[in-house]
């Protein structure tokens, strides 16, 4: 099976198939695989739920540091994480694919790295060789990654443990992870609700403390939904900052990291992360504490579109706002100048053609035609939506294209932009299923996720601080966003917030569905 040129393919008028002209994927690393459908290790699930109660676990710099001072080994991390994983697994639902035994034997053995030895999971978007990667399809199901994904290559060379690969929802084009391929994964706050998406399993597995940190990625906010419902931090890498593991076409919008338990974590890996690779962007480093810069942060806490806030998030960012006031950095109050109609549209649009470009290579690997058997009715709807409106793609694209200076001309009057994560606190497992009503679905996610597509579109960085929560222990995300190769910025406010208004010992409750 030969790749899709996906940045071809939209400038094609030629590439017609049963979807119509194809578009770039918007997954977030959507590279159709080039092997043979080979037997999988399953995932491993209890015959019976266990008891789990979440405990503090020490983040992943504090295991190096044990690592370094012979108090752990990666052995006894690692074995410690897969029992922690198979207890929380029937609660949580997060592991789509489990590589146990490799882990172990790759922990008895660990690399040199600047992780080198500390256990944690990979999405399952991204190729990690040797194991299998769902895309959170059906149609996926045996696809066994011949090679490392360009940004599995930077997180192996770490030497990270990988215990195997955290849910997804299909192709990650949706905010709640509920794949029918491994069902619906779950916060661990509230089992009843959301742990959102794309990087939904990955946040679920951090937030029950199974791993300190897992990789994630952000094709429309996928670091940062999930770090907003489920208390972690989440930053979204500027674009070109970090490797990415394939060309997503006309608008590069998709960027990987990591979810984690601290900012430490995602300092350090970030730096780790970029040591190899080309940019135009300086480089961040290690950031390691608080500026004493302050800062002009626009306030901007309502959406662009005609989503509604409710109340919890509303009075939650704005504690936020009070909070920045408090240490010192002067808050301007500002409404975004943007068409959000006209954004949202093209937005998803574009969104629309990765889902298109997926079917078909759904189609090709699966050998079935595109169909409800191999795919999920959300992203057959994504495809038919786009099919309906093939010739408004170019001004999409150029639409999208243009609004990165736009978006960064409004740092002319502030250094740091404060805005909601997402609309409401987590929703309820249901109300962004892929196989429910497909515009009951569409409706309810653009109200959810209202907030952090400009940021993919700029290619800027932005970051989700899980410093607020409701009177019933929920997660209110606070996001933060500055200008591409702001990620050093952005880091150094998160050690503030975090010291501040401190989130590690919120340990979830499991709260019965």
């Amino acid at each position: 099976m030969t790749h899709l040129d996906r940045r071809r393919l939209l400038q094609s008028s030629a590439a017609i198939t049963a979807l119509g002209a194809l578009g770039a994927c918007a997954g977030e690393n959507a590279d159709a695989p080039d092997t043979d459908t080979v037997e999988a290790e399953a995932p491993p699930i209890e015959p019976e739920p266990a008891t789990y109660t979440a405990s503090a676990i020490p983040d992943g710099v504090e295991q190096l540091e044990m690592l370094a001072n012979g108090s752990a080994t990666s052995l006894s991390l690692t074995e410690a994480a897969i029992a922690r994983s198979k207890a929380a697994h029937p609660l949580i639902n997060a592991v789509a694919t489990g590589s146990y035994d490799k882990a172990l034997e790759a922990a008895a053995s660990p690399t040199d790295g600047s992780f080198g030895g500390v256990p944690t999971f990979i999405k399952d978007l991204l190729d990690w060789e040797g194991d299998q990667t769902l895309y959170g399809s059906r149609a996926f199901k045996g696809y066994i990654a011949q090679s490392d994904g360009e940004f599995a290559k930077a997180w192996r060379k770490a030497g990270v443990v990988s215990l195997g690969k955290s849910t997804s929802p299909e192709m990650g084009l949706i905010s709640s992870t509920e794949p029918l391929v491994t069902g619906a994964t779950r916060n661990p706050y509230d089992l009843s609700r959301i742990p959102g998406g794309s990087s939904g399993g990955a946040a679920a597995l951090v937030a029950a403390r199974v791993v300190p940190f897992a990789h994630a990625s952000d094709g429309g906010g996928s670091i940062r939904i999930p770090a907003a419902c489920c208390g972690l931090f989440g930053l979204k890498p500027s674009r070109g900052a970090l490797p990415i593991s394939r060309d997503s076409g006309p608008v590069d919008i998709s960027v990987n990291h990591a979810v984690t338990l601290t900012v430490r974590d995602s300092a350090a890996l970030f730096a780790a992360t970029e040591v190899d690779l080309q940019t135009d962007l300086p480089r961040t480093g290690n950031i390691t504490e608080a500026s004493t810069r302050r800062l002009r942060i626009g306030f901007a806490p309502d959406p662009i579109t005609d989503a509604t806030l409710d109340s919890e998030t509303r009075s939650g960012i704005e504690r936020t706002a009070e909070l920045c006031r408090e240490l010192g950095h002067e808050v301007i109050d500002y409404t975004l100048p943007i068409d959000g109609a006209e954004f949202t549209d093209a937005f998803l649009l574009y969104w629309a053609a990765g889902a298109a470009a997926f079917a078909q290579q759904a189609s090709a690997f699966s050998g079935k035609p595109i169909s409800p058997e191999i795919l999920e009715p959300w992203t057959l709807g994504l495809a038919q939506e786009f099919l309906g409106r093939q010739g408004d793609m170019e001004g999409a694209i150029a639409y999208l294209q243009a609004f990165e200076s736009v978006y960064h001309s409004w740092f002319d009057q502030f250094d740091v932009l404060l805005t909601p994560t997402v609309s409401t606190v987590p929703p309820k497992i249901g109300s962004q299923a892929p196989d429910g009503d497909y515009q009951t679905v569409r409706a309810n996610v653009l109200n959810f996720a209202a907030f952090t597509s400009p940021m993919n579109v700029s290619g800027a960085a932005s970051m989700s601080v899980p410093i607020q929560w409701n009177a019933d222990g929920l997660p209110i995300g606070s996001m933060f966003s500055g200008k591409r190769g702001d990620d050093g910025l952005l880091l150094s406010l998160a050690y503030e917030l975090e010291a501040a208004q401190p989130w590690i010992d919120r340990l979830p409750t499991f709260k019965p569905a």
